[in-house]
Parts: C-alpha cells; structure tokens; sequence
C-alpha cells in the first residue's frame, strides 16, 4: 500500500497570557484559547489578526499560527 501526502495546509490559531512578551512560552498551556483549525494560511492569518486586535492593549497576550500539516508530515 502506497503512501499518499496530504495536500491539505492545516494552520492551527491559538493564543494565550506568555510569561515575556518577547517569547512564546505561555503562562498556563492549560488555559489557551484555541481559535480553530483552518484549511489556508490566508484565512488563519485573518483569525490571528482579529483576535491579535483584540487583545493589542495587553502585552502579555499572544495569539500565533501554528502550520500543524508540517507537524503531520515533517519530512515535507
């Protein structure tokens, strides 16, 4: 059985209170806001932005787009 490559580009849009404002390195993993799964980088870059937006008066909020289809196939 012959393995397929998905060509699917799955982004993941979540965000939460990081413990340096210059880092990723989140306060409480366990309380992250999970805005959703989109299908184009286009569309995850469009939730980031408004959630980004949102939360622009407090430094210590953190929104970014994870690319989870290199996660799926990372030798792509």
């Amino acid at each position: 059985m012959a393995e397929t490559t998905p060509t699917q580009r799955l982004h993941l849009v979540m965000g939460g209170r990081v413990t340096d404002p210059r880092g990723i390195e989140f306060q409480d993993p366990e309380s992250l806001h999970v805005v959703g799964v989109f299908s184009c980088y286009e569309a995850a870059v469009d939730a980031w932005r408004a959630q980004a937006h949102r939360t622009v008066d407090d430094a210590e909020m953190k929104y970014v787009v994870v690319p989870i289809h290199k996660l799926l196939t990372p030798e792509d």
